[in-house]
Formats: structure tokens, C-alpha cells, sequence
């Protein structure tokens, strides 16, 4: 149905709108924004400077990782958001990966599928295909305007594949699987085979169930394993820096669920960091950066890091007062106290001034700001650290009803119970919740 010529047109956000709309959506249902973290962040000025030059290396060719190490409440989900968002800003591809039952650290072939699943670009979430295209793009590209290659398809395809073959050729010495399913992809969309294409990308994906048709065209046998995924990635990370982009960044969080693996499983992951660490060193993952987190038992306990002395000397920190030293393989984040929160609180004010219309500063002021904290971390047992996406919720929610209702007063109104978080509490929330009788 056609628009009336007059129904006014939807009213158009600017840029800084719908920015600051997006942030107070997602604190308003409990998660961390995907964009302009900046605008809310608090203390990480120095933690956000250390990973932004590491990137700056790692895009001139380097490769290099850290190490977050925090309890709950401590800001570990938020600054891994952070740091892909710089790494996305300075043109990486990247990658959220969460280390679970179903894809353990010592399964490589899981991680790296997990990897290809989760690939970002700055305009595609599920960008495998976009970066694939990219690089052969761009190959094309150069052979016309550098070689004088033709266009004629025939010509062009040849030159292309031989392209192909020339930048994987460290990789194919080891596994020749890749540039052959690369090349296998490329044929098919030229010759419009959009499923054989697609099933190329499933398995460069490395994902299950892909058949024997694919592998038997493609001239390959087998699939990507444990023992091929680095070697995968490798190549994979190649292609990325073909197709234009400055490397790969891989966030990969809750490392601390090895600790619950069998002691063979447990300490076969930690020996795969090992491994990692050691190929960062020698050059051999150009382009990569690696971000991990855990909590302080992952790192010092009996069933940690610890355990595993190789992988114990290589990030342990050298610790003797109290400036720490994020440049270390570690960055050791503290405890959200009263003030951070009031602090993000404020920023949060500005943010949803910005969405809707100025925050009225008389109702929400600083005052009301520190007795809500206070009302809230009193369920708690004092807890300030398990409180801010709790808290986040609720000021948004007071933020909401002072916009709506002009009176509306805060001081009057508010309450904190409890009953409406029942099943949305997670456990470090639920342990120290007082309960009521």
C-alpha cells in the first residue's frame, strides 16, 4: 500500500541517535552494547591504549595475544567487546569465541569452527563468504590492472587460479585441502554452481556433514581436524589480509571452564596455548591476535595455568606494587567499586539524553544515584561488583518513567525487589543474594 503524500515521513535518526539508541536498548535488556562502548566506559583508558598498539603490530605483520584475568563483575565481557571494537575501527576482521562443553580448548577443529562461524567485518556479522569474495576480487583485479590479463573468462580464471595457488603455497606444502576447495569454490560461481560454492565455504568452515560429492569434485579427501586447524587458520588469516583487511583479532572468553575437564583434557588445552604462544613468538601467525579471558582460579589455581609450568612461566606477571602493568602478558582488571558505577551511571545520562530528550537532573540526581546503588548492593550483601547489569537495568527503567511521566518522582517511587529477576539472575548474582523472610 502506497504512503498518503500526506503522512509525514518517519523521522530520521542522526548517526548520534541512533548510536545512543542502540546502547540504552541493550542495557535495557541486561547486555552489553555492540557499538560506542566508549561513551560508557570507565577506568580502561590505559588497558584500551596497551591492546590498540598491540594491533597497531600486529597489523605491520606481527602476531601477539593477552591475557584478561577478573572476577565476576570485574568488567572482563565489557572490555572484550572493547578491544574487537578498536580492532574492528582499525580494520580487523574478528571473532567471539566461548570456550564450552561443546567446544573445549583442547578441540582445535571446534575453536576453528567456532572462528569461521562467528568471522565480523565492520558491515557483515557472518562475513566468511564476503571475505572470500573479497580476495578473489582483488586478485582479479590486480591480474587486469597490473598484468594486462584480459578479461575474457577463460583467460582471466586461469590467471586467477594460479593467483590462488601462489598465496597459499606456504600452507599447501603442509595440507594443498585449501587452495583446492578455494579453487573449487571460485569455479563453481563463475560457472553459476551457487550449492557446490556453498558447500565449499561449509567445508572451509569446517562444518559437519558436508558430502562426498563436494570432497570427490573439489579433489580432496578427508576433512579439517585437529591435528590441520592452526594450519587453517593460518591460511585463513592470509585470505583476510588478501581481501584488504589488517589481520584477524579472536576473543576467545571463559577460559576458566577448563579447569572442570578431565586432568588428560585439561592439561592437552593448556598445552595447546603453549603451542600458540611459541608460534606467535617464531612469526608463524602473521596477522593474528589472540584475546583470552579467565578468572584468577584459571590462572592460579590447582587445576589452572599453574598447573602446567611451561605455560605458568610464559604468562605469569612479575607483580611487586601496586601500579600493574598492562603491557604484561596479563591485564589484571580490579572490582567495580561505588564510584565506577555512579561514574557509568552519569555517562548513561548523557547517552539517553541523547536517544530521547534531555534527563531531567533534579530528579535523577547524583544524590539519587548513590542511594539507588546503595538500595540495590543492600540485597546483595553489599556487593558492588555483582550489582552493575542489575543496576544498569533499573536506571534505565527509572530514566524510562521520568521521560514518560512528567510526575513521576524517583525518590518516591522507586523500590528494588527482587521477585521480577527470579530466573534472569545469574549464579554469581543468585550466591549472594540476601533473601528475605
Amino acid at each position: 500500500m502506497e504512503r498518503s503524500m500526506n503522512m509525514p515521513e518517519p523521522e530520521k535518526m542522526d548517526k548520534r541517535r541512533l548510536e545512543s539508541t542502540n546502547i540504552i536498548n541493550a542495557l535495557r535488556r541486561g547486555t552489553v552494547p555492540a557499538g560506542g562502548l566508549p561513551r560508557i566506559a570507565v577506568g580502561l583508558d590505559v588497558e584500551e591504549g596497551v591492546i590498540g598498539k598491540q594491533l597497531d603490530y600486529v597489523a605491520q605483520g606481527g602476531g601477539d595475544l593477552k591475557f584478561i584475568r577478573g572476577d565476576y563483575g570485574s568488567g572482563k565481557t565489557f572490555l572484550v567487546a572493547r578491544a574487537l571494537e578498536i580492532a574492528c575501527d582499525k580494520g580487523f576482521v574478528t571473532a567471539h569465541v566461548v570456550i564450552s562443553a561443546s567446544a573445549p580448548l583442547y578441540k582445535l577443529k571446534a575453536l576453528y569452527q567456532q572462528i569461521c562461524a562467528n568471522l565480523r567485518t565492520k558491515d557483515d556479522d557472518h562475513a566468511l563468504k564476503t571475505i572470500v569474495d573479497n580476495w578473489l576480487f582483488a586478485i582479479e583485479e590486480r591480474l587486469i590492472s597490473v598484468s594486462g590479463t584480459g578479461t575474457e573468462d577463460a583467460v582471466l580464471e586461469a590467471a586467477t587460479e594460479r593467483e590462488i595457488e601462489a598465496a597459499l603455497r606456504s600452507i599447501s606444502e603442509v595440507n594443498t585441502a585449501l587452495a583446492a576447495t578455494i579453487r573449487t569454490y571460485y569455479r563453481a560461481n563463475n560457472a553459476g554452481d551457487f550449492q557446490l560454492a556453498q558447500a565449499a565455504l561449509g567445508w572451509l568452515a569446517a562444518e559437519p556433514n558436508i558430502g562426498r560429492d563436494f570432497k570427490q569434485k573439489a579433489g580432496i579427501r578427508g576433512d579439517i581436524d585437529d591435528s590441520i586447524a592452526f594450519v587453517f587458520l593460518r591460511g585463513l588469516v592470509a585470505i583476510i589480509h588478501g581481501a584488504g583487511y589488517g589481520g584477524l583479532a579472536i576473543a576467545v572468553d571463559e577460559m576458566e571452564t577448563t579447569q572442570g575437564l578431565q586432568r588428560n583434557q585439561r592439561e592437552r588445552g593448556y598445552h595447546t596455548l603453549v603451542q600458540l604462544i611459541d608460534a606467535l613468538d617464531r612469526g608463524e601467525m602473521p596477522r593474528c591476535y589472540f584475546l583470552f579471558t579467565g578468572t584468577p582460579a584459571l590462572y592460579d589455581g590447582s587445576r589452572g595455568i599453574r598447573s602446567v609450568p611451561p605455560l605458568y612461566d610464559r604468562i605469569s606477571v612479575m607483580q611487586t606494587d601496586s601500579y600493574r602493568n598492562p603491557r604484561q602478558p596479563q591485564i589484571t582488571l580490579s572490582k567495580f567499586d561505588t564510584g565506577k558505577l555512579e561514574l557509568v551511571a552519569l555517562k548513561v545520562i548523557d547517552v539517553y539524553s541523547q536517544a530521547y530528550r534531555e534527563v531531567d537532573r533534579e530528579r535523577i540526581s547524583h544524590r539519587f544515584i548513590h542511594a539507588m546503588i546503595k538500595k540495590i548492593t543492600t540485597r546483595f550483601g553489599g556487593r558492588v561488583d555483582v550489582i552493575p547489569r542489575i543496576f544498569l537495568k533499573e536506571f534505565i527503567d527509572v530514566l524510562d518513567k521520568c521521560e514518560l511521566y512528567d510526575k513521576y518522582n524517583p525518590w518516591d517511587a522507586y523500590e528494588f525487589d527482587t521477585d521480577h529477576l527470579k530466573g534472569e539472575l545469574k549464579k554469581e548474582e543468585e550466591a549472594v543474594m540476601v533473601v528475605e523472610f
